[in-house]
């Protein structure tokens, strides 16, 4: 890749988008695993499949929203940001990638942006993200838009001894 900045497109829509990410989903999904210490076994056996299903089912009664960067010049998909309001006025960051040769461009800063004003539009009373355990490097990326740490939820490893 050029070092000049891509031209990067916008486009967004609800779950019919979800397909589109399933390639940039595998590569955040590889990202996890990369950095779990503890949970390497689930991110071994979640697929695009079971999180599409357990967004969507999560998502019953709510809103959804998928924004996707395209490079202009390829269109390929080089990013993605997945948001939702629950019933409850809940918004929340489901899941936001951008692949590793666009980052530093503003790319993930603009997918987020058009969530959080999506939320805001939709009168979201409250916003959250997860961060994965081992990934706490994205801490500083959050904290631009004002999310810092509340409380750690621990999760209980099943053993099989």
């Amino acid at each position: 890749m050029p070092n000049d900045t891509p031209k990067i497109c916008y486009i967004h829509g609800d779950q019919q988008l979800l397909g589109s990410i399933a390639l940039l989903w595998k590569e955040l999904n590889q990202h996890h695993l990369n950095l779990s210490k503890d949970f390497k076994q689930y991110y071994q056996q979640l697929t695009f499949e079971k999180r599409k299903t357990s967004l969507l089912e999560k998502m019953k009664g709510g809103k959804i929203r998928v924004d996707i960067a395209v490079d202009h010049e390829t269109g390929q998909n080089v990013g993605y940001c997945v948001s939702s309001i629950s019933q409850c006025k809940s918004g929340e960051i489901e899941s936001i990638f951008v692949a590793v040769n666009y980052r530093g461009f503003g790319v993930g800063d603009s997918l987020l942006r058009k969530a959080l004003e999506w939320m805001d539009e939709e009168g979201a009373e409250s916003k959250v993200v997860e961060v994965g355990a081992g990934n706490e490097e994205a801490f500083g990326f959050y904290a631009r838009y004002s999310f810092l740490p509340r409380k750690t939820v621990l999760k209980q490893i099943q053993t099989h001894e």
